[in-house]
């Protein structure tokens, strides 16, 4: 079908994929917990337009590129990796404020309070950046896909689109079920300020070392 070859074994692989934990299904739940369900979408938006574009890239020979210049891809590299670190940063300091009692003294969030926040963080811009500053991602998909489709077919562009919007659609059920769960733990951890400080405490300690592993990686 479509020049896609043996795709029940793709569903299987695609569901132990995107099941593992990442930066990206990580910072969706950090936001669902925080400002609930909607804002989390915003999120959850900027990483499946991150992955299309890193999707039509990898088919457009952009993995290629990075194969073959180490330069390209070491700087594509460490400018995600630091922006992880910074965003790590940001989560372990709002986590010692918050153990430390400052959000305590702050009116409880409501729609007033958190606008200001929400223009700060800018959810859809920073999963957004998250996923496309991961050069990996993009050796990942198009030696992912590639297994799956068909050589002698004369459209492996359809091939590479039909893959994709499994995998999109993988994405959104698996984020959208990472939303509602962490809006459930933040309902039921809303009076227990330590334990959230602790909670985005280990998540930015999560971010530094998903930025140590990038940083670590080769296109190899």
């Amino acid at each position: 079908m479509l020049g896609i070859t043996d795709l029940s074994t793709y569903l299987v692989g695609l569901a132990l994929i995107i099941l593992l934990p990442g930066p990206n299904s990580l910072y969706v739940v950090s936001v669902a917990a925080r400002r609930g369900p909607r804002v989390a979408y915003r999120a959850a938006a900027g990483v499946l337009c991150g992955d299309t574009v890193l999707m039509t890239l990898s088919a457009g020979g952009v993995a290629s590129l990075l194969q073959t210049s180490p330069v390209l891809f070491a700087v594509v590299k460490f400018a995600g990796a630091g922006y992880l670190t910074w965003l790590a940063v940001g989560m372990l300091r709002g986590a010692w404020a918050l153990w430390r009692g400052r959000e305590a003294r702050r009116a409880e969030p409501g729609e007033a309070s958190r606008a200001p926040k929400e223009a700060v963080e800018r959810p859809y811009r920073r999963a957004l950046v998250v996923s496309l500053l991961n050069p990996k991602a993009i050796l990942f998909f198009i030696s992912f896909f590639v297994q799956f489709v068909d050589p002698s077919y004369a459209h492996p562009v359809l091939s590479f689109l039909t893959l994709g919007a499994w995998a999109q659609l993988f994405s959104f059920t698996y984020l959208s079920v990472l939303i509602f769960s962490g809006t459930y733990l933040a309902a039921t951890f809303r009076r227990r300020k330590r334990l959230t400080a602790g909670l985005s405490a280990g998540a930015g300690a999560a971010f530094l070392g998903f930025a140590a592993k990038l940083s670590l990686a080769s296109a190899g």
